[in-house]
C-alpha cells in the first residue's frame, strides 16, 4: 500500500519521527485515508506544483507529470451491492479520475487536504458511499460547481441545451437532466476563450447517457492540446484537441473551469504533516 514511501517531517532530522513506533502510527493513520496511494509520489506532485502561484498553472503541472501512467477502465470498483473503498491511485487512472486527481492535488498543500478534496469532490455531501458517488458528469459538475470549485462557462449564443435520461449505471434510478453544450460544429467559434487548465466533458451522442469522456485543456500557441486518460491509448496522454474530435461522435462539448485564489509560490515545501 503506502507505509513504503511516506515522507514524514524531514524538515528536521531530531524530531523524533524516526523512532519505528511513531513512524508505524503515522503509517497507519496516513493509510486510513485512501486505499493505494502513494504518499511519498503524491507529495513530490505537491512540491513540483508548489511554484506555480495559480490554479491553472498547477493543473498544468500535475497533469504533465503524470502523462504515460496507464489507463485503468475500473480504478475504483464497487457496486450498489458492495461496500465502498476511498481509493486513490496516482499510478492508473481512467478519465474521471485523472481529473479529480490533478485538481485535488492543484488545491492541496498536504496529503490531508489532497484526500480530502477527492472525497468532497468524488461524493456528494463527502459520504464515502457508491450510491452517493457522483457516477454521471452532469451531476459532478453541478454538484461541484455549487461547493465553488469550478465555474460552468457553457453559455452564450453557441450553446444549446439538451435533455437525456440517464439509465447506464445498472443500480442507479433513471434521472432525467437538461444542460447547455456547445455542438460539435460550432467549437471552433469559441475556442479563443479556453484557457489552460479548462476540463472539457465531451457530450455523448447517446440519450441515455450524458457524457463520455472528459480530460483538461492546454493551450500552448495558437493550438489547443486535451491531456486525458484514455482506453484506446491505453494511457493518459496529450493530444491536439482538433484530432480526438476528429475520430468521436459527440453531441459537443461543456466547459468548466477551475476556480481558486492565486497563491504566493512556497518554492517547494508543501506541508508534510500527515496530522496537521
Amino acid at each position: 500500500m503506502i507505509a513504503d514511501n511516506l515522507l514524514i517531517r524531514q524538515d528536521n532530522p531530531h524530531n523524533g519521527l524516526s523512532d519505528m513506533a511513531t513512524r508505524a502510527k503515522r503509517a497507519a493513520k496516513t493509510d486510513r485515508l485512501a486505499s493505494e496511494l502513494n504518499v511519498g509520489k503524491a507529495y513530490r506532485l505537491l512540491d513540483e506544483a508548489a511554484q506555480q502561484p495559480t490554479v491553472a498553472g498547477r493543473i498544468d503541472e500535475i497533469s504533465a507529470r503524470l502523462i504515460g501512467a496507464p489507463y485503468d477502465a475500473n480504478p475504483l470498483g464497487g457496486g450498489p451491492d458492495s461496500s465502498e473503498t476511498m481509493t486513490i491511485s496516482l499510478e492508473r487512472f481512467d478519465c474521471v479520475t485523472y481529473i479529480e486527481t490533478v485538481l485535488a492535488l492543484a488545491h492541496a498543500c498536504s496529503v490531508e487536504e489532497f484526500v480530502e478534496a477527492v472525497r468532497r469532490m468524488r461524493y456528494e455531501r463527502g459520504i464515502i458511499d457508491w450510491f452517493h458517488r457522483n457516477h454521471y458528469m452532469i451531476d459532478w459538475a453541478e454538484k461541484n460547481e455549487k461547493r465553488g470549485l469550478i465555474k460552468n462557462i457553457t453559455a452564450g449564443p453557441e450553446a444549446v441545451r439538451k435533455s437525456r435520461k440517464l439509465t447506464v449505471v445498472k443500480g442507479l434510478p433513471e434521472e432525467r437532466v437538461n444542460f447547455d453544450c456547445i455542438p460539435k460544429r460550432r467549437i471552433n467559434r469559441i475556442s479563443d476563450e479556453i484557457e489552460t487548465g479548462d476540463v472539457i466533458l465531451f457530450v455523448s451522442a447517446k440519450k441515455n447517457l450524458d457524457v463520455f469522456h472528459t480530460g483538461f485543456l492546454v493551450r500552448r500557441g495558437g493550438d489547443l492540446f486535451l491531456r486525458h486518460a484514455t482506453r484506446s491509448k491505453g494511457e493518459v496522454v496529450e493530444q491536439k484537441l482538433s484530432l480526438f474530435l476528429k475520430s468521436n461522435r459527440m453531441s459537443g462539448i461543456i466547459l468548466l473551469r477551475p476556480l481558486g485564489e492565486k497563491r504566493q509560490s512556497n518554492h517547494g515545501k508543501t506541508d508534510r504533516r500527515i496530522g496537521k
